[in-house]
């Protein structure tokens, strides 16, 4: 009997087919966000993976998509779901669940996402009892790609960005004035938090530079201090999921270890646990 796991980001969707907890097959598709995205596009990707799923019996299906926020959503989304890949039992979860899943297990334990935004939450090995809630990329996302994107745009319209930065940086990204970027935030039908979070490549090359050290670290103890230190951090490790928590890992670790929290794993990518998960 087959399951499905698909873990969908706002850029890209993976979906695994497994047979008693082993990978047989995968695919890739674009990704979803259930509450930004048309609902044709929605179906549409759902109905592509069915078709190149192969024919043996679903037995289950666990969909774990970003943007879940009414149960409208998923009133319409089940039967898609059902429709395209020939299954009943059907489970969908956000992506702070997957996240949880995939860094805890069926243990207790706080997980965080930091990714192109940030979020974080309590797991008690089968339910999130409590979540610090993230805000966004206006009102919060402190420690993410798109909060250290932010923070450097923002000094850089001001001219606070140190030249030997902000020459390169004009070089690189040529016509970056002002207009540019209050249309590309204000204004943009695209995803603004992910063309902030665009710029950390280029901000993190320039880390041995004070300004940058400063800005980095204070975006991430910002995280640590408003988010993380809200749980019960002497009892239970942190698990870290996000391919840009990993490849900060350490700049990151030295923080997280000097406000007394313990990290479980740094996770690049949920889906990998979630098929250990489930079974």
């Amino acid at each position: 009997m087959m399951k499905i796991i698909c873990e969908s980001g706002a850029t890209k969707a993976d979906w695994r087919l497994t047979d008693a907890g082993k990978q047989t097959g995968r695919i890739l598709t674009g990704g979803m966000n259930v509450s930004t995205m048309p609902r044709q596009t929605i179906e549409q990707t759902i109905a592509e993976a069915g078709s190149r799923i192969p024919a043996e019996k679903v037995e289950s299906v666990h969909f774990y998509v970003a943007g879940i926020a009414t149960p409208e959503i998923q009133n319409w989304l089940i039967p898609a779901l059902e429709r395209s890949l020939k299954c009943k039992e059907i489970e969908i979860q956000d992506d702070m669940m997957a996240a949880a899943r995939a860094a805890c297990g069926h243990a207790p334990g706080i997980a965080a996402i930091l990714g192109t935004g940030s979020n974080s939450c309590f797991f008690d090995g089968s339910e999130i009892t409590r979540k610090v809630k993230s805000g966004g990329f206006i009102l919060g996302d402190e420690g993410s790609a798109s909060n250290i994107g932010k923070l450097f745009i923002s000094d850089y319209i001001k001219g606070l960005v140190p030249q030997v930065i902000a020459g390169p940086f004009k070089e690189r990204y040529p016509g970056l004035d002002y207009a540019a970027v209050v249309d590309e935030v204000y204004h943009s039908k695209g995803s603004p938090s992910g063309w902030l979070g665009s710029f950390c490549p280029f901000i993190l090359s320039h880390y041995g530079h004070p300004y940058v050290k400063r800005l980095v670290e204070g975006s991430l103890q910002a995280f640590i201090d408003r988010s993380l230190l809200q749980y019960d951090i002497e009892k239970y490790p942190v698990g870290i999921v996000g391919g840009f928590a990993t490849a900060i890992k350490n700049i990151l670790t030295p923080l997280l270890e000097r406000s007394g929290i313990r990290v479980r794993a740094f996770i690049p990518s949920p889906i990998e646990e979630l098929i250990r998960y489930h079974g």
